[in-house]
């Protein structure tokens, strides 16, 4: 799974270099088996964001992308979306991708994370709960945002991250982007009509082989 998840972030146009940073020897080695240059990290980060930190104090780059692996699917024109939500302009800290929501369940869904910005496209908050909340049901069907965990940093939010204070809004929603927030850093959020299918269960797994089955014999028949 590793091994699709980095040659589809290879495709991005504007990565130039892609890594995977992990822990765990047993990854380090097949990473390295089919060609991927490795860093290995502490085992203590609590989140990917700290084991990117680390990442950045030894690696120099101007922006870095975090991306899951755990996502074999992901497109390469959602990287370069997040990539361009942030350069260019030295005022944003980060840059990650909302998709809009049509399935009703999801809103209510506290795995499906939402997100809510501002007129510029910044985030204002992200929440487990349906944000936005429509009280008195004259504004019409409110438009909900599932949040796309994809990150785009600058290296300078990345290497202060780790000491940053960690706010009640991040500890109540056990959610790491909201730590930027809570500490004042500008993240901005660009559309996209990539869907992510990470894969955290057995049943998530037999999903994505389906997906991949169905891609092989439409390019053989």
């Amino acid at each position: 799974m590793i091994e699709h998840v980095w040659e589809r972030a290879s495709k991005s146009r504007y990565l130039t270099d892609v890594l995977i940073a992990t822990d765990d020897d047993t990854i380090a080695a097949a990473a390295r088996k089919f060609g991927a240059r490795v860093r290995m990290t502490r085992p203590d980060h609590p989140t990917g964001t700290d084991r990117l930190s680390e990442v950045a104090s030894a690696e120099d780059a101007t922006l870095y992308v975090n991306i899951q692996g755990d996502e074999p699917l992901i497109d390469p024109e959602a990287i370069d979306a997040a990539i361009l939500a942030v350069h260019g302009d030295d005022d944003i800290d980060m840059g990650t991708l909302r998709k809009r929501i049509y399935d009703p369940t999801d809103v209510l869904n506290p795995n499906v994370v939402k997100v809510v910005t501002n007129l510029a496209g910044d985030a204002i908050y992200f929440s487990r709960c349906s944000i936005p909340y429509e009280r008195d049901g004259k504004s019409g069907a409110p438009v909900y945002f599932k949040h796309i965990g994809l990150y785009v940093y600058r290296r300078e939010l990345l290497l202060r991250y780790p000491d940053l204070t960690v706010g009640p809004l991040e500890l109540a929603e056990r959610l790491e982007q909201l730590r930027a927030l809570e500490n004042g850093y500008r993240i901005r959020v660009m559309d996209t009509e990539y869907e992510s299918l990470g894969v955290d269960t057995p049943e998530d797994l037999v999903r994505v082989n389906q997906l991949f089955s169905a891609v092989s014999n439409i390019g053989t028949s």
